[in-house]
């Protein structure tokens, strides 16, 4: 009997070490998966780390150089900034050629400010982005043209910022349409017709706000000489600048539909996804960085225009209604024809027409309170040969928009016209050339 118990008891112990012993293997199994967690939380916090470490974020800011600096071509012409910088200390002789060494060099600093610009707007969605194309594409015209005002050369503020809308309207928009034209010869491209209206309205108020100045002073019948026409003119200036901030609540904020783009913003989204080459922080750093350099590079280009004008034989006038709105408009240029080859037309129109309606309700007259704090006399007189100009400018852009098509050969007209535009000021003599408005 006492042999059977001891037999009975060993088979239990071996059960008990076969069967029930598969809970002891459990302890080693939950040790293992703690320690994987474990090697997998470390892991994580290494690759943080890693990321977070100099050295990665030496290579981040490398990259970004990289992309914004030696990736364009265009930026072959960076040395010949602080050419121009050279020239001006080393001889006060070449005047001429520090113009066109600062013209050359300011025009990729335009066009990298422009693609900064675009990156920040991928991160903003499309209507505060086209706001962000606009604002810092007339970054350039804008410290140009206050360098200007402070050496008190208000005929060259005055034909530099008309330039840059007669540019935008005929030129830049021209070349976007004859692009896109090209690419696609089969049919018309389609933009949104209203939104094109309303930029017609305000171009046509401004044209209105720089004819009275003008018409008064022309015809002798202010109340008191000289003073009358520049009351008027910073009257205007405030009127105008209330117009444009409603302009941005009506399109920001209460008719946002009217904006939208014509087509399915879906996709444009996805597309736009695609296109982000460098962070949120970089590009603001960018154009943090691009417009301190074009703001030094103006100053030497504003004090130069005189001596350039005498050395190559050319007018003020040609110079700063041609010449700096070309330079100032590169980035419009570059990316208006761009969306237009890819068929978003809206986005082309919102660069081209939407900057000139900035320039003309917003910086023509901030420039003239700036003025008004100054003491400098700059008013809304442009002249009748230039207040002319941009009124036909203005009515010829409207009739082409107001079907809401584009084709090359409206695209044609609209370069023809701004041949012309540019002869018309080649031949054309201030009548003011001291830098005074009267």
């Amino acid at each position: 009997m006492m042999g059977a118990e001891k037999a009975e008891l060993g088979m239990e112990e071996l059960e008990l070490e076969e069967g029930g012993g598969s809970p002891s293997p459990s302890p080693m199994t939950a040790a293992g998966k703690m320690q994987a967690l474990d090697f997998e939380h470390i892991g994580s916090l290494a690759a943080v780390a890693e990321s977070l470490s100099t050295g990665s974020k030496w290579r981040r800011a490398l990259t970004s150089v990289r992309v914004v600096i030696l990736q364009a071509k265009i930026n072959v012409l960076l040395p010949f900034g602080p050419l121009a910088v050279m020239l001006h200390y080393l001889s006060a002789n070449h005047q001429g050629w520090v113009f066109l060494f600062s013209l050359i060099g300011i025009t990729p600093l335009a066009e990298r400010l422009g693609y900064a610009t675009e990156q920040l707007a991928l991160y903003t969605g499309p209507t505060i982005g086209g706001l962000l194309n606009a604002t810092f594409g007339n970054a350039t015209e804008m410290i140009i043209s206050l360098y200007a005002l402070k050496n008190g050369m208000i005929r060259v503020v005055q034909q530099s910022l008309l330039g840059s809308i007669l540019s935008n309207m005929l030129l830049v928009l021209g070349c976007a349409f004859f692009a896109g034209g090209l690419v696609h010869p089969s049919r018309d491209q389609v933009f949104n017709k209203a939104s094109a209206v309303v930029n017609s309205g305000l171009l046509l108020m401004a044209v209105l706000g720089l004819m009275f100045p003008a018409v008064l002073h022309f015809t002798h019948s202010e109340v008191q000489y000289g003073k009358s026409e520049v009351s008027l003119s910073r009257f205007s200036s405030c009127i105008m600048l209330v117009a444009y901030a409603s302009y941005l609540f009506f399109q920001l904020k209460s008719q946002r539909s009217l904006y939208s783009p014509i087509g399915e913003e879906e996709e444009v989204t996805e597309d736009e996804e695609e296109e982000k080459e460098i962070t949120q922080g970089e590009a603001i750093c960018w154009l943090f960085v691009l417009t301190i350099w074009i703001s030094i590079l103006s100053g030497y280009l504003v004090d130069a225009i005189q001596g350039a004008s005498e050395s190559l034989n050319m007018p003020v006038a040609f110079i700063s209604v041609i010449l700096l709105p070309i330079v100032g408009n590169a980035a419009e240029h570059a990316s208006a024809i761009m969306f237009a080859m890819k068929d978003k037309l809206d986005i082309t129109l919102g660069v081209a027409i939407g900057s000139s309606t900035q320039i003309s309700m917003f910086v023509i007259p901030f420039c003239v309170v700036i003025g008004w704090i100054m003491g400098q006399q700059m008013d809304l007189n442009f002249q009748l040969f230039e207040t002319a100009t941009l009124f036909i400018t203005v009515l010829v852009v409207a009739f082409m928009l107001q079907e809401g098509t584009s084709n090359y050969f409206k695209g044609l007209m609209l370069i023809l016209c701004y041949l012309i535009v540019a002869a018309s000021f080649f031949v054309h003599v201030d009548p003011d050339s001291t830098g005074d408005n009267k």
